[in-house]
């Protein structure tokens, strides 16, 4: 996907990084050129002022989507991850364990979400980040119950593991 998507806007950072928050977002472009979250209508300018660009250049983000095939069946149908609880979760007494690791290194979600429940320890949600969009990509897994600190050095035994946060 993104090579695709890098192919028709390198030459355009501004139009990249409109693409790149739409995605990050999970916004869609219906056929109208019309962009939404679910059923809810983002303006145009409401987005340039989240990318710092000017409202055109939505516009001309847009018009390249919807003249590609390709681009136009991707981002019209990204749907949003929904509701991440991370910075609620300790008012809704739930855990937080946060993995920084390689993107490169299969197994990371696997073998972290079996340490949990080998704990016996319930999982509410798993996002990980993709790291086309973040420097630095992350797994975070909220859990039902807080996550012992003595399981810190086994998520860090994980192979591609880089820090680990437990909140």
């Amino acid at each position: 996907m993104w090579n695709k998507i890098r192919h028709n806007f390198d030459k355009y950072p501004a139009r990249m990084n409109v693409a790149r928050k739409i995605v990050e977002l999970g916004l869609r472009v219906d056929l109208s050129g019309k962009i939404y979250c679910e059923n809810v209508e983002i303006s145009d300018v409401a987005l340039a002022r989240a990318v710092n660009v000017d409202r055109r250049t939505i516009k001309a983000t847009v018009e390249v989507i919807l003249r590609d095939d390709q681009l136009s069946n991707i981002f019209e149908n990204i749907m949003p991850a929904g509701a991440l609880l991370k910075k609620v979760a300790k008012d809704l007494e739930l855990g937080v364990v946060e993995i920084e690791a390689n993107a490169e290194s299969p197994g990371i979600l696997a073998q972290a979400t079996q340490l949990i429940s080998s704990n016996n320890i319930s999982i509410r949600q798993a996002h990980a980040s993709d790291p086309e969009l973040e420097e630095t990509p992350r797994l975070t897994i909220i859990t039902q119950n807080p996550i012992p600190g003595i399981l810190l050095s086994k998520f860090l035994d994980i192979k591609g593991v880089k820090r680990v946060s437990i909140y």
